[in-house]
C-alpha cells in the first residue's frame, strides 16, 4: 500500500457498537484506490499513521445511489474530478440521492430507495462536544450507534424515537426553533475543544439538562409518530483518553500539504490524539481534513514543533 495514490473517504466508525463500557468500537481511515475500489486502515490505539500528499486540492469523492434501509451503492467519480461542492464535483451532486434527504419533511420528492431508507425508524438526540458545545441530530435506526461515533460527541442522549425520517426532522426543527439548539457543530471547533476538554461531570450535567428540556419540549409538540425516550449512547472506549482533560496541544501543520507521520493513542469521530516520533506530547490531529484528498502512505513522519507544556 505504500507505492499507490489513493483517495481518502474519511474516517469511518463502522465496526460493532461496544458491547460493554471499556470496549473500543471500530474505526478506519478509507481509502479509494487507483482502480476504484476501497480499502481500510483500522484506526487501532498504536496505530501509526504514515503518508505524504500526492497532489494539490480536493478531488470529487463520487455519489450514492440508496436503495433501502441497509441497501446503497456508492459510485466514484470516473474522472476523480476537482472537488467543486464540499466534496464533489457539480455533475456527481447533481445525482446523489443523499442531498434529497433535507428537504424530504418540507414535501420534496424522493426516489423509491431513498424513501425507503427515509421510512424507517429514527432516532433523535442531544449530543455535547469536548468544549461544551450542544447541538440537536439525527440517526437512523441502522445507524444510531454510529452516527454518534462519527460525530465525535463526548456524551449523548437519545431523546426521541421516530416512526420514519420524516417526523424526525420535523422534530429536530422544532427542536432548534423553539430551543435554540443548532444542528451543526463545525469539525474546526470539535477539534479545538479537544485540546482542552471540559471535565466529564460538567458535560454530562449540561448533556442531560438540555436533553430533559428537550424531552419536556417534545411532549407538548402535538406532532404524532414519535416516543419520547430517555437513553444514554454509549460512548466508544477508543475516544476516552481524547476527552478527558489533560495537557495536549494543537496539530501545527496543515494535512493539506507535505508529509506527515504519528501514533493514533485515541480517537473521536476524526479527530485523532497522537504522539510524533521523537516527541514525548500529546497532540489533536483532525483527520477530518483528509477527507477528499489524494495521498500515498509511507514510512513519513511530522517535524516536532517547539512547544513548551504549560507549567502550573
Amino acid at each position: 500500500m505504500t507505492d499507490a495514490r489513493y483517495l481518502v473517504h474519511g474516517v469511518f466508525w463502522d465496526g460493532h457498537p461496544p458491547a460493554a463500557e471499556h470496549d473500543a468500537g471500530g474505526a478506519a481511515l478509507r481509502l479509494q484506490d487507483p482502480s476504484g475500489g476501497f480499502t481500510e486502515v483500522a484506526l487501532d490505539a498504536g496505530t501509526r499513521l504514515g503518508f505524504r500528499l500526492a497532489t494539490p486540492g480536493k478531488h470529487c469523492l463520487g455519489h450514492h445511489k440508496v436503495h433501502g434501509p441497509a441497501d446503497r451503492d456508492h459510485v466514484v467519480c470516473p474522472d476523480q474530478a476537482p472537488a467543486a461542492r464540499g466534496n464533489q464535483c457539480g455533475p456527481c451532486f447533481a445525482v446523489d440521492d443523499s442531498r434529497l434527504i433535507h428537504d424530504f419533511h418540507r414535501g420534496g420528492r424522493v426516489p423509491p430507495g431513498l424513501r425507503a431508507y427515509l421510512m424507517q425508524p429514527h432516532w433523535l438526540y442531544i449530543a455535547t462536544f469536548a468544549s461544551g458545545a450542544c447541538k440537536v441530530g439525527t440517526a437512523s435506526q441502522l445507524r444510531k450507534w454510529h452516527r454518534l461515533a462519527e460525530q465525535g460527541a463526548v456524551v449523548a442522549r437519545y431523546v426521541a424515537r421516530a416512526g420514519d425520517g420524516r417526523i424526525v426532522r420535523i422534530l429536530e426543527d422544532q427542536v432548534t426553533r423553539d430551543a435554540g439548539l443548532p444542528q451543526q457543530v463545525r469539525s474546526a471547533a470539535k477539534a479545538a475543544g479537544l485540546t482542552a476538554p471540559a471535565a466529564a461531570t460538567e458535560l454530562d450535567g449540561l448533556n442531560s439538562r438540555l436533553a430533559a428540556e428537550v424531552r419536556t419540549l417534545l411532549a407538548g409538540a402535538g406532532v404524532e409518530g414519535f416516543d419520547v425516550v430517555d437513553e444514554r449512547w454509549q460512548r466508544p472506549g477508543l475516544a476516552d483518553a481524547a476527552c478527558t482533560p489533560a495537557a495536549r496541544h494543537a496539530y501545527p501543520h496543515d494535512l493539506g500539504a507535505d508529509a506527515h507521520g504519528f501514533v493514533v493513542s485515541s480517537l473521536s469521530g476524526s479527530i485523532a490524539l497522537a504522539r510524533l516520533d521523537g516527541a514525548d506530547l500529546d497532540f489533536v490531529v483532525n483527520l477530518g481534513g483528509l477527507k477528499a484528498r489524494m495521498i500515498e502512505l509511507g514510512d513519513h513522519g511530522s517535524e516536532v514543533p517547539a512547544v513548551q507544556e504549560s507549567l502550573f
